[in-house]
């Protein structure tokens, strides 16, 4: 079983997969949100395919480690994408990820347009690896 770790937006989602052992986590995709339920679907038909058992979500905060405005709808499209399902979903504090994403993505592209394509799911995958490697 795989852990996916979730990087939400209002106009993408990162996606991030973990190994079968979850020791490694791996970019996977920058899903460009369409609709709602679009987006409910899509998620589930990967957790459903890819054999995903937990899900990792970054969790807005701001640097006094309070919930931005976005954590509230965060929490409320994790709850709907996991509602009717089994699966294990931890919240994690995102910050920075983005940040540590760019940094990691300059050293490879310089080109800022594909930085940016790849930008989501190389946090979702920060997230994803933080939680892993904690455990």
């Amino acid at each position: 079983m795989k852990a996916m770790g979730i990087d939400f937006g209002m106009a993408r989602i990162g996606i991030a997969l973990s190994d079968d052992t979850k020791f490694l986590a791996s970019p996977f995709e920058n899903y460009k949100r369409k609709n709602y339920q679009e987006d409910i679907t899509h998620l589930i038909d990967i957790i459903r395919s890819k054999g995903v058992d937990e899900i990792i979500c970054g969790l807005p905060m701001n640097m006094q480690g309070e919930e931005q405005e976005i954590a509230g709808k965060t929490r409320e499209f994790v709850s709907d994408l996991t509602q009717g399902i089994d699966i294990h979903v931890e919240f994690v504090d995102e910050r920075l990820s983005s940040v540590m994403a760019e940094e990691m993505l300059r050293e490879t592209e310089r080109d800022w347009k594909k930085r940016k394509e790849k930008l989501d799911m190389v946090a979702a995958s920060i997230i994803l690896q933080d939680y892993l490697d904690k455990r």
